[in-house]
């Protein structure tokens, strides 16, 4: 035994070695979690002091009575909520809780396409039949714009037996739905308006962000705060406001889809969040708008590469700006070049990369040097290149963006007796699994829909480019598991 430990000690690094080393870097985090390893209260200086178990005097997240409970009301009166529940499950457990506690088991669920897959989880988990809505699509960058009020209203009126609706506002890139016109027509139906507004956790804080949810009409609304916030990764809030929301239905969903261990040190992070935005948030938002108003005007002085709001023009009257998606559309290059530009060279690590764009998440956290870093990078980059007045657009038909045909609900093609057949054979069968980009998530395709050959052409497409979509047992992308019929 003891040589078995010594040979695989030879072969591996340990992760807590790696991390550490890698945190002496001078590597800089444009990128989540929303602290950007800046932000360390002396209460939470060595979390094993603080990793505790539900000792007295400190409360029981599954049925909160003391400090817990305060500690949530605190949440609850920054935001504006009726009801704020700690998620150490991330946003995830929250839309899992949020779905469950709206509908009925083998009910319907109307569903925005570009959510997270923890919405396509619940509607697994509740045998839900779901119905779509396509957002927007945007073909100069290749990504998905907001949700029209006029597409929620006409699924509602075509299916009165929808028990819920479900939108993500804002979207990963930073574009927001007219959620108080869609609050009004859900509430028309009598039903529910969940938000996934899990990317827009501080929009409450600074006039510089687009209104909350919460005060636009959302009966729930999750919030991911570890994605702006200064909040450890895994951490979240779920907000309830208004009587259409049985409160007991959500406890109790919360109390099955969270974890019977809930971390005092993820709690402590939340709170610890809430205490720096109620204590020093007004002053630290308005240094992080400064410097982020700055780094976009200097931005916006770039040839070939265009923040996104550029490439889209007036379109949109609501936009996160802590969001900088850099297009790359007609410069020559990808956006998969731009990100290994900006790490090899300038030790900059993005959010995400794509065919088109890359995104830097900014947060409070961030520093004036690390805007500095990254407006200096993008504009010696855009320097050496030049732009063609003849883009490539990510899709040519923009109307068949993630319309796959439903064949039967997501609980049947999760369950259904399955055969293993090669990815590029499987046009026109019914896909047994998920398949997806991540970040953010979004299903590309879900268990119980036709594969067709747009899908397998962009994913051959990605591929190539070494993006690889997950979901899929095999992960080369040879083969797909399909329903056998």
């Amino acid at each position: 035994m003891k040589m078995r430990i010594e040979e695989s000690r030879e072969y591996m690094k340990y992760l807590d070695e790696a991390l550490y080393e890698y945190s002496q870097t001078d590597f800089y985090p444009f990128h989540m979690p929303g602290h950007k390893r800046n932000f360390l209260p002396d209460t939470m200086k060595n979390f094993y002091d603080i990793d505790i178990t539900e000792i007295t005097d400190f409360d029981n997240l599954h049925h909160a009575e003391g400090i817990l409970k305060e500690n949530q009301q605190l949440a609850a009166s920054l935001y504006g909520a009726d009801f704020t529940y700690f998620l150490i499950n991330g946003s995830t457990a929250g839309i899992l809780a949020a779905v469950s506690a709206c509908t009925k088991r083998n009910g319907k669920l109307l569903m925005v396409r570009n959510c997270h897959k923890a919405v396509y989880h619940a509607a697994y988990l509740r045998g839900l039949k779901t119905t779509y809505l396509y957002p927007s699509y945007e073909p100069t960058c290749g990504l998905n714009g907001r949700i029209l009020p006029a597409d929620v209203e006409k699924a509602l009126e075509k299916d009165r037996d929808i028990q819920a609706v479900l939108i993500t506002s804002p979207t990963y890139e930073g574009i927001v739905s007219d959620v108080k016109s869609i609050a009004e027509i859900v509430h028309k139906y009598n039903i529910s308006l969940i938000v996934d507004e899990a990317h827009g956790a501080h929009f409450s804080f600074h006039d510089g962000f687009p209104v909350s949810a919460l005060d636009l009409g959302a009966d729930v609304v999750i919030h991911s705060l570890h994605k702006t916030l200064p909040s450890p990764t895994q951490t979240a809030l779920l907000h309830v406001k208004g009587k259409r929301i049985d409160i007991n239905k959500v406890e109790t969903f919360l109390g099955i889809y969270q974890t019977s261990s809930p971390s005092y040190v993820l709690m402590g992070g939340i709170s610890a969040c809430l205490r720096f935005i109620k204590e020093k948030g007004e002053e630290a938002f308005e240094e992080y708008v400064d410097n982020l108003k700055e780094c976009r005007l200097q931005l916006s002085k770039m040839k070939s590469l265009r923040m996104l709001e550029q490439e889209l023009g007036n379109t949109y009257s609501a936009f996160d700006i802590s969001k900088l998606v850099i297009s790359t559309v007609g410069t020559g290059i990808s956006g998969v070049k731009l990100h290994d530009i900006l790490r090899g060279k300038y030790h900059l690590e993005m959010e995400m990369e794509a065919e088109n764009y890359v995104i830097a998440l900014t947060g409070v956290l961030d520093n004036k040097e690390g805007f500095e870093r990254l407006t200096q990078a993008f504009l010696e980059i855009d320097a050496g290149l030049s732009r063609s007045f003849e883009p490539k657009f990510c899709f040519e038909d923009s109307s068949k963006v993630f319309r796959a045909e439903q064949a039967c609900p997501i609980y049947e093609g999760m369950e259904g007796k399955k055969q293993r057949v090669l990815f590029s054979e499987s046009e026109g069968l019914i896909s047994g699994e998920y398949a997806y980009l991540y970040p953010p998530g979004i299903p590309l395709l879900t268990p119980g829909e036709k594969i067709d050959r747009q899908f397998l052409e962009q994913a051959l497409k990605w591929k190539k480019q070494g993006i690889y979509l997950q979901g899929l047992q095999d992960y080369t992308q040879e083969f797909i598991w399909v329903l056998d019929r």
